[in-house]
Order: structure tokens, then C-alpha cells, then sequence
């Protein structure tokens, strides 16, 4: 798939009302290095200690936020020294805001202090819930702690002994798009011109990954089949992210798609590209993903699937456990039991969160959060910049739109989960007083996303207002 672009938030004076804020997110410049300028900016200077699954939502009124008073900066709380706060009063305010309907019978809830790691509040938060795609902030970090954020995932060519064959070979990138193919392409074949060699056989191999390529949900427009080599996460249409149609065969398709690439670059394929080994020489050609700070950005801002997936894969690689559903379920959380979070009864049936088998408790995602701000772990401050801003960006672009959950536009930043009946939202807010909080607040068997949804985003809108 295309690299992912994203627009920069820049927060506003005081005086900037919403509609401003708005402008600024469409108009400001591209990211660096995998974060937004200012937000790497000011999480640097911190000194103090899913993707919708379910049918696809009903239209939104054609209501927008109202200009707001006030549209402080995203993430100023990182460098601000935090009040005690009082939790009987926040307690106030969220209990019947917990007990919506629309949240179904089935609540948990936690909310945390980033800068003193003090739980303000909880409700059930170290009972393990189905997490839906909120389970990839903790697929992200446990990649971000085992490989660092620098990380890129190879793709390689490799020539035979006698230089008659080369071996496609996937690392595990789901990103590599036709544009980096062609390139890598064009470098194969001006190293076999230089070496003599314009006639060869064409093998791909996707040997590390192992077990079921299919996820247990079986062909689906949510995911293509999880293998070492694909292009474009296997999708059949333009679309940039989503659910879109996926071929069965993502590696072979790669493989057809590079034979008659290196035939326009001059270099003759015999025979049909097939799977086989890599030799055991030196690479004759590779490409690299972006960074994997970027790539963390991308699957939480945009909940993909494929990535998230990938980056479990990752995760059991630099941990050498087979790059499996079952490899990855045992790295993921054994890395974050070496983060010191709290992973009793957590299960990580996939790093995707369309396995309802996946269990993660309010308390595990509140840790990564408050751990992801805390200056002793620069490596997971991605998981920070990477969460849509609500009524903005990715996944919340269309919510905190009506209603009282407008003061969260702009001010909440989150993952959200969604599966039939399991509405969830785990993420940051800034209060007023300039406090970073962190919360998740998890739901089962809720009746419909259209009432759990505006439920949630109720719940955190009204952290925005807390002092």
C-alpha cells in the first residue's frame, strides 16, 4: 500500500476556536521522521514523571463542533506537573455517563494520570474484556519495546550460485507498494546485467512466517491472508485503507507482478515464478519499509488490520518465537510482562483484535498509555502521536460531533474497537488545568455501535472538562 500520509496537528492559542483548529490539520505539513512536528516537538520536552468491523455506521447528522472557546495543544499536558484531582468528583460525573444503555451490560472503565500514574478512577479495570482493535495499542507497543522505532522490515531479491535464478523474499512488510517493487526491480536487474546474467528463473519465498496464513475469521474484507510477501496488503481495489476485496494469493501475486517488471527492465524470466528457498548468499537488491514509528502511527490512526498483524509478527521474530498467530500471542505478551504492566487473564489471540478470543483489561491499556508518556520510554511515544484525534483524524475523523461529546473534538485522542456487539475506546485527553489523562473505557454486548459509539465518546469528551 502507498506510504501513509497524514496531516500535522497544530494546536492553537486560547483564543482558536475549533472551526480554526480544523484549518490547521488540513493545511500543515507532512510528517517527520513518522511523527508530527510539533506533537515530537513537545513529547520530547516531556520532564515529569478499531477499525469498524461491524456494519458500516449510520449517517451522521450534518452537524459539526461548534466554535469552542478554547483549542489548547494535543499533548501540552507531557511537560505540565499534575494536580492530585479529587476522584470522588470525577467518579460523579462518569458513573451515569457509564450506565448509557447504549454501553450494554458489560462496562469497564479505568482512567489514569499519566504524570503520576494514579488510577482517578475505575470500574471493573483489571477484568479482562473482549478489547476489539484497541488490542492493537498493545500489538504496537510490544513491537515498539522488542525492535525500537527505527526498525524497517526488509524485502530482498537473492541470486543463486550460478546467477541463472533469483529468490523474491518477503520480510513480513505489508506496505511495499507497486512504486517500491518497480524500483526494486529496476536495481535487480542492473545488478544481473552487471554480473552477465539478462535470463533468469524467478522463485519467491515466504517461509518466515508460519502456521495458518488464514485468520481464524476466514476470508474476510478485513484482512488478506497474513503472509511474508504481498503488495499493497493484497487489496484489489485503490482503496488506501479500510475494508476492501483481498486476493487469495497475495505472494504469488507479488511474485507476477515483479517477473513482468524485471521483463520491462530487460531482464528475461523463464518459466513461471514459483515458490522456493533463499540462497544462502549476499542480497543482490532490497527495499525497506518506513520507519517502524511510522508504521505504528499508520495502523493505529487508520486500524489496520494487515499491519497490526505484521508488527505481531515482528514482535515474535526479535523475541524468536515462530512468526505465528501463536508465536506472536506469546512475544506480545511476554513483552509487555517485561514492561511491568499488568497482563493477568490478557490473551492475544491475533495482534488485529478481529479474534474475539483476544482479553485485555482497562488497566493493561491505560499502563501502555501512561508507560508510552512516561520520559523513561521515549521508544513507545508513537503510540501517543499515532491515536486519531477526535472529530479530526483517522478513525474519529466523523465523531465528537453532536451533542455534549464536542468538547472532546480536538482535545480526545484514541483507539477506538468495534466488533457486533463490543464498542471500545482506550486514549488520551488534555484537561483544562493542563493534566495529560489516560482512560479506556471497554463495553460488551452493546445493543448497536450507533448508540454505544456517541456513548463512549460522551465519556471521554467529559474528561475534557475536568479539573
Amino acid at each position: 500500500m502507498p506510504e501513509p500520509r497524514t496531516w500535522q496537528f497544530t494546536a492553537g492559542s486560547a483564543a482558536l476556536g475549533l472551526a480554526l483548529a480544523a484549518a490547521a490539520v488540513t493545511a500543515a505539513g507532512p510528517w517527520d521522521g513518522g511523527q508530527r512536528t510539533a506533537e515530537r516537538a513537545r513529547a520530547a520536552a516531556h520532564t515529569t514523571g478499531g477499525t469498524h468491523h461491524a456494519p458500516s455506521a449510520a449517517p451522521a447528522p450534518p452537524r459539526r463542533p461548534a466554535p469552542a472557546p478554547s483549542a489548547p495543544g494535543v499533548l501540552t499536558a507531557l511537560h505540565a506537573p499534575a494536580p492530585a484531582g479529587r476522584a470522588a468528583d470525577l467518579a460523579a460525573v462518569l458513573v451515569p455517563l457509564l450506565a448509557d444503555p447504549g454501553l450494554g451490560p458489560l462496562r469497564t472503565a479505568s482512567v489514569v494520570d499519566t504524570t503520576t500514574g494514579k488510577q482517578l478512577y475505575g470500574e471493573g479495570a483489571g477484568t479482562p474484556m473482549t478489547p476489539a482493535s484497541t488490542v492493537k495499542i498493545a500489538t504496537t507497543a510490544a513491537a515498539l519495546s522488542a525492535l525500537g522505532p527505527d526498525h524497517r522490515i526488509p524485502t530482498t531479491v537473492t541470486a543463486g550460485p550460478d546467477g541463472t535464478s533469483i529468490t523474491l523474499t518477503g520480510g513480513g512488510d505489508p506496505t511495499l507498494d507497486p512504486a517500491r517493487l518497480k524500483a526494486l526491480a529496476t536495481d535487480t536487474a542492473r545488478a544481473l546485467k552487471a554480473r552477465g546474467h539478462t535470463s533468469v528463473r524467478l522463485a519467491y519465498d515466504t517461509s518466515l512466517y508460519r502456521g495458518p496464513a488464514l485468520h481464524p475469521i476466514g476470508p474476510n474484507e478485513n484482512l488478506a491472508p497474513v503472509v511474508a510477501l504481498m503488495t499493497r496488503e493484497g487489496r484489489l481495489d485503490d482503496s488506501p485503507s479500510g475494508p476492501a476485496p483481498r486476493t487469495a494469493d497475495p505472494a504469488g501475486d507479488t511474485a507476477t507482478a515483479f517477473a513482468d517488471l524485471l521483463t520491462r527492465a530487460g531482464i528475461k524470466i523463464t518459466g513461471t515464478p514459483a515458490p522456493g528457498p533463499t540462497p544462502k548468499t549476499t542480497p543482490l537488491a532490497h527495499t525497506e519499509s518506513a520507519p517502524l514509528a511510522d508504521l505504528v502511527e499508520h495502523t493505529l490512526t487508520h486500524s489496520d488490520n494487515d499491519l497490526a498483524e505484521a508488527l505481531a509478527r515482528q514482535t515474535a521474530l526479535a523475541r524468536r518465537q515462530p512468526a505465528s498467530f501463536q508465536g506472536a500471542q506469546k512475544a506480545v505478551r511476554d513483552e509487555l510482562a517485561r514492561l511491568g504492566l499488568p497482563v493477568a487473564g490478557a490473551r492475544f489471540a491475533d495482534g488485529s483484535g478481529l479474534d474475539r478470543r483476544d482479553r485485555v483489561s482497562a488497566a493493561l491499556l491505560t499502563g501502555l498509555l501512561t508507560r508510552a508518556a512516561d520520559p523513561a520510554h521515549p521508544d513507545l511515544r508513537p503510540l501517543l502521536t499515532g491515536l486519531p484525534v477526535g472529530g479530526f483524524t483517522g478513525t474519529l475523523a466523523g465523531r465528537f460531533d453532536t451533542g455534549p461529546a464536542t468538547a472532546g473534538a480536538g482535545l480526545v485522542r484514541a483507539k477506538t474497537g468495534t466488533l457486533t456487539g463490543v464498542n471500545t475506546l482506550a486514549g488520551t485527553v488534555v484537561t483544562p488545568d493542563g493534566r495529560l489523562l489516560a482512560f479506556a473505557f471497554l463495553a460488551g454486548r452493546t445493543p448497536s455501535p450507533y448508540e454505544a459509539q456517541p456513548a463512549l465518546d460522551r465519556l471521554s469528551a467529559a474528561l475534557a472538562g475536568r479539573k
